[in-house]
């Protein structure tokens, strides 16, 4: 099945002490650079923006300003513009949307287990598919709930980020990347399925073109600049806040990205996104003790690696980024 957010592959183990191995946030970049040579491959990148919640204290930054496609993490930025509508009154959280088939999107629940005409969820359930298990067709419905792609990336700027906007929704985007033509998507894409049965191999592979395209991208930097907002209640209502965050938390897909090699019980609340050579995830990680949470934000594009080893370097990353703050940045 295509998907921004397939979830396979095997854990690598690290131990504390190896991810600890710094001294300095110059230390754990250069211990980054080197784990990230694994998941770029021979022609990919890694990015990396990572910081305390509270924005105090040092940041650690890799490639941080360098343009990546954003994939599935698009939907941190539909969600809180949606949410925004709800906090003006404009929409409503129990407000039933009707699927029409003709507008599925290859996905994880919606188009794969509701094959009949006649599916209604509300507003809150989408807003959960689409960022729990990154349901494409309930994030086409959340895109033209939040006013459109334009919208989306408004309400983007009036959070004072420049560098990430939206361009389109994920028919569009997947569109784009495997070259579906016009018409009803599930008819196109069975089309195209047809024409090259390959197609759902060539869907983890890099495309160049597609790299290369800066609709639907942003940098490391910029998102991590948003679920700051996001998470420290500047962005949204302190309920809409509430019920951003408890979603994230619930995350269903990339348990062996961010969450990989956490210690059991560490809190997680992030967004995965994959396509081509990209691999993503994006989020906060909560430390224990009561030592706060850090932003981690993490791009992966043009990377010819195995699936597998680009997940796996996410993990070390986040994993390095979590005890760093933990131990030694532990003011």
């Amino acid at each position: 099945m295509l998907s921004f957010c397939a979830v396979f592959g095997a854990m690598a183990s690290v131990t504390a002490a190896q991810a600890v191995s710094t001294s300095s946030s110059g230390r754990l970049e250069a211990d980054i650079r080197e784990l990230s040579k694994q998941g770029a491959g021979s022609a990919g990148m890694v990015g990396v923006a990572a910081w305390r919640l509270d924005s105090e204290g040092p940041r650690v930054l890799i490639n941080a300003e360098q343009v990546f496609p954003m994939a599935s993490t698009f939907k941190v930025a539909v969600a809180g513009r949606v949410l925004e509508r709800v906090d003006k009154g404009e929409l409503k959280l129990s407000q039933m949307l009707t699927i029409d088939p003709n507008r599925m999107v290859d996905s994880e629940v919606i188009a794969d287990r509701f094959i009949h005409p006649g599916v209604s969820l509300s507003v809150y359930n989408l807003l959960e598919l689409m960022l729990t298990q990154s349901d494409n067709t309930a994030t086409d419905y959340m895109v033209e709930a939040a006013g459109g792609p334009a919208s989306v990336t408004a309400w983007v700027r009036r959070q004072h980020i420049q560098n990430l906007r939206v361009d389109g929704d994920t028919d569009a985007i997947i569109r784009r990347f495997y070259g579906i033509g016009t018409g009803p998507f599930p008819e196109a894409l069975a089309a195209k399925r047809k024409a090259n049965p390959n197609l759902d191999e060539e869907g983890l592979k890099p495309s160049a073109a597609f790299d290369a395209d800066t609709r639907d991208t942003t940098t490391p930097a910029a998102m991590a600049d948003l679920l700051t907002r996001i998470f420290s209640g500047k962005a949204l209502s302190p309920a809409s806040t509430k019920i951003m965050v408890g979603i994230m938390q619930r995350c269903r897909t990339g348990d062996n990205r961010l969450r990989g090699l956490m210690p059991p019980g560490t809190e997680v609340a992030d967004k995965t996104g994959t396509i081509g050579g990209s691999v993503n995830d994006v989020g906060v990680i909560t430390l224990p003790q009561g030592a706060g949470g850090i932003v981690v934000a993490v791009y992966i594009k043009g990377s010819n690696a195995a699936y597998e080893a680009r997940e796996k370097t996410i993990a070390q990353i986040g994993r390095a980024l979590r005890d760093y703050y933990l131990y030694v940045d532990s003011r």
